[in-house]
């Protein structure tokens, strides 16, 4: 592989990410003072059993393993696009694992979602009635609002690390029509403001204040609401393809495009999950390959029926009757009546 490449898909964590080439000109970053890489101990969630196996059980193409480099070594974000089951969002925890990076901060967007939302949620209500509560509080000093202030996954990314963070955000293509140009400057800049924390450090000595950073309840400090980012986080954007994005947004990223897997990739798949294929798996796989050809399917279904029918304890008519009913087309308009 290219003297740049640091992640190998693998599944071997490694520390490969402290070889990295520097970053070009253009996407060098200094914030500071440098924060140690958090354990996956910090975050609960982050070693669940479902996030562990999935970053374990992932199998990567050589062309993501290529461009998940590229977005590496650029320090650019990866989007990544692709059907549903593909294993899109599952990439970013595979990665994490691998290079050791930590616990994943996960960003799941809605139509409803603003770049704020990822940044911080600050709470006026909740110091408002803190405040009323003493009689003799203090003013708007830094450690009041401080309080009532939580970093957000992307606020949580852009802190001053040592190594990247890896971020998931997960169905951009779901947002509203202007979080992805809102998006254009902060992951372009490596920083952002916290005006809340901005106002409040004129009334402090040194400005700095200890607020919750996302998923762990450990403080981090920010200086004067500033926070700028030391290495570039490992950016994973996923899409399924339902909306385009603007050309501005678009060259800002490395694109990857995930295909639907064919019978070896299938087979590896499926051998990750559930170990070996056995006569009926194979059997399985070949009418999952049959069926998709006409209708949307996911690779999960498929793994559900092969779980499901291997625990299941009928015989082999049985089991293919159940196997039908676990992967119908995810598309109403495409669904027959036979398997």
């Amino acid at each position: 592989m290219p003297h740049w490449s640091v992640y190998t898909g693998r599944n071997e964590p490694h520390d490969g990410i402290d070889d990295l080439p520097a970053p070009p000109p253009w996407r060098a970053f200094d914030g500071g003072p440098a924060l140690p890489p958090p354990g996956d101990g910090d975050d609960a969630t982050a070693v669940s059993p479902d996030r562990v196996h999935r970053a374990k059980s992932y199998v990567a193409t050589p062309e993501s393993v290529r461009l998940v480099n590229a977005a590496l070594c650029l320090r650019r974000p990866l989007l990544v696009t692709g059907p549903p089951g593909t294993g899109k969002s599952s990439l970013a925890y595979a990665v994490a694992r691998e290079l050791r990076l930590g616990p994943v901060l996960r960003w799941n967007i809605t139509s409803r979602s603003t770049l704020a939302d990822g940044l911080y949620q600050y709470d006026p209500l909740s110091r408002l009635y803190a405040a009323r509560e003493r009689r003799d509080g203090p003013g708007p000093a830094a450690g009041d609002v401080e309080d009532h202030l939580r970093l957000g996954p992307l606020g949580t990314a852009l802190l001053p690390y040592g190594r990247p963070r890896a971020l998931l955000v997960d169905e951009i293509d779901k947002s509203d029509l202007d979080l992805p140009n809102d998006l254009l400057n902060v992951l372009e800049e490596g920083q952002y403001e916290i005006p809340e924390l901005v106002r409040a450090a004129r009334h402090s000595g040194d400005g700095a204040a200890e607020v919750l950073a996302d998923g762990t309840d450990a403080p981090v400090t920010v200086h004067r609401g500033r926070v700028r980012c030391r290495a570039f986080p490992f950016v994973v954007m996923t899409s399924n393809g339902e909306r385009e994005f603007p050309p501005a947004f678009l060259r800002r990223c490395v694109r990857l495009k995930l295909r639907r897997p064919d019978r070896d990739q299938l087979t590896d798949i499926v051998r990750a999950h559930l170990d070996t294929p056995d006569g009926h798996a194979d059997r399985l796989i070949t009418r999952f390959l049959e069926r998709a050809g006409g209708g949307e399917l996911a690779t999960d279904q498929l793994l559900n029926a092969l779980y499901l029918t291997g625990v299941a304890g009928l015989d082999a008519e049985s089991l293919d009757d159940l196997a039908e009913q676990l992967m119908p087309y995810l598309s109403a308009t495409a669904d027959g009546d036979g398997f």
